[in-house]
């Protein structure tokens, strides 16, 4: 006996109906393969964040003990702690440490880079958690009582380093008529200050900060803690990779919540308690 059309696409429906997975299971079991693959869940697994770090004062930095420390490496272990797994550190050149992360060498770039459009097209970027930036160091006896405009007149004289386009922009928001010598290194261009034939030098903090420590009597910083360039810096992560930036977008608003990010900053970039512990480079 044939059926009727009718009653056989009926039968078909109803069958296809038990075989066929409900539409919430379909969902949870591509959720489950894309949070199997996720560079957190990893993470968890093995019971060990990586994470690539460059040396550079005071954000990484190799101590007499031969461990690491500095700011970086401060953030790493309390991420690591919240994530209940321990951490381990990979030293890498800054010039590979985006290819390196590419690679799989280790999980997060964790070394204070700057969120800049051109790296994020090779990788993704967590919101910011730190600003980083240009600062003054200024003789305090050729300038300690000076105005806004005492600073932008021809014989005021600036020093920066060779080749900084942040430093001379940062001396131009400050005065357009001063004058700019340019320095090989540093240790020159602030013993121009140091000496009184400069009245200040521009550069990255927390070098400002740091000679103001070292010479409190000959340099202070006019702009206090305040930037006259800053730039966001962020961890970095390989892309398609969703769970990772959540927990770590997630961590940063309540680090900052706590304030913990902020009392690691103001150890390491302004003050030198930690001088002492850091190897001879």
């Amino acid at each position: 006996m044939m059926l009727k059309p009718l009653k056989l696409i009926g039968i078909l429906a109803l069958a296809a109906a038990f075989i066929a997975p409900a539409p919430g299971a379909f969902a949870q079991n591509v959720t489950k393969q894309l949070s199997g693959e996720s560079v957190l869940e990893t993470i968890k697994k093995r019971g060990k964040l990586r994470a690539g770090v460059s040396a550079f004062v005071p954000w990484v930095m190799r101590a007499k003990d031969g461990s690491m420390i500095g700011f970086e490496i401060d953030i790493a272990k309390m991420i690591a702690k919240d994530m209940e797994v321990e951490v381990e550190f990979v030293p890498t050149a800054f010039s590979g440490i985006i290819p390196a992360l590419i690679a799989g060498e280790f999980d997060i770039i964790m070394t204070g880079i700057s969120l800049v459009p051109k790296r994020n097209l090779t990788v993704n970027f967590s919101n910011p958690y730190n600003w980083g930036g240009i600062g003054m160091a200024a003789n305090k006896k050729l300038t300690a009582n000076w105005k806004k405009d005492d600073w932008n007149k021809e014989n005021v004289i600036f020093t920066v380093r060779r080749g900084s386009t942040d430093s001379i922009e940062s001396v131009r928001k400050v005065s357009a008529k001063a004058q700019i010598r340019q320095f090989d290194d540093d240790a020159q261009a602030i013993q121009d200050v140091l000496n009184g034939t400069a009245h200040a030098f521009v550069t990255a903090e927390p070098k400002p900060t740091n000679y103001a420590l070292d010479y409190p009597d000959q340099i202070w910083q006019p702009y206090g803690k305040d930037l006259l360039l800053r730039w966001p810096s962020a961890f970095a992560v390989r892309k398609g990779d969703p769970d990772i930036l959540n927990f770590l977008n997630n961590w940063i608003t309540l680090a900052n919540e706590r304030g913990t990010i902020q009392e690691r900053h103001d150890y390491w970039f302004r003050g030198r308690d930690w001088k002492d512990l850091v190897a001879a480079q």
